[in-house]
């Protein structure tokens, strides 16, 4: 289905009957393509961080009410990972592209809005066989 022009309550936009209104990638991240860290990979998982000092707003520690203001999609992306979500996990919440996702991230992270964890290695994790064991333990009860 293509969009058509439709006259909304506050002026025209483009809208599109079964998607509602559509806002292009590059609106969302004022023309920016990625973020320049290597940091945001799709398994990274990211954890809003408590404003210094608990202070209100979420204009970050050592920035000023003019620096920068935080978008809908920022604010979006500051309630979804009070509880830690990875990159992938928050664009498939936002149905927004993993790369706009990168983009918005990275702005959160330059303002100390956010913390990226690493998940833990491979390594770490148990081996197949202790798996199994707990399996057939729990099988047993």
């Amino acid at each position: 289905m293509s969009p058509t022009p439709h006259s909304g309550p506050a002026g025209s936009g483009w809208f599109d009957d079964a998607a509602g209104p559509i806002v292009r990638p590059y609106a969302l991240t004022r023309g920016r393509t990625e973020y320049d860290a290597d940091v945001l990979d799709m398994v990274a998982l990211i954890v809003t961080e408590e404003p210094a000092g608990g202070a209100e707003g979420t204009g970050g520690a050592g920035h000023g009410p003019g620096d920068w203001a935080p978008e809908p999609e920022h604010e979006t992306i500051l309630e979804l990972c009070r509880t830690p979500l990875s990159v992938v996990e928050i664009a498939s919440e936002m149905e927004l592209a993993l790369g706009v996702v990168r983009v918005l991230l990275g702005d959160l992270l330059d303002h100390s809005l956010v913390r990226v964890r690493r998940p833990a290695p491979v390594a770490q994790f148990p081996s197949e066989r202790v798996l199994k064991e707990v399996i057939d333990g729990i099988r047993a009860l």
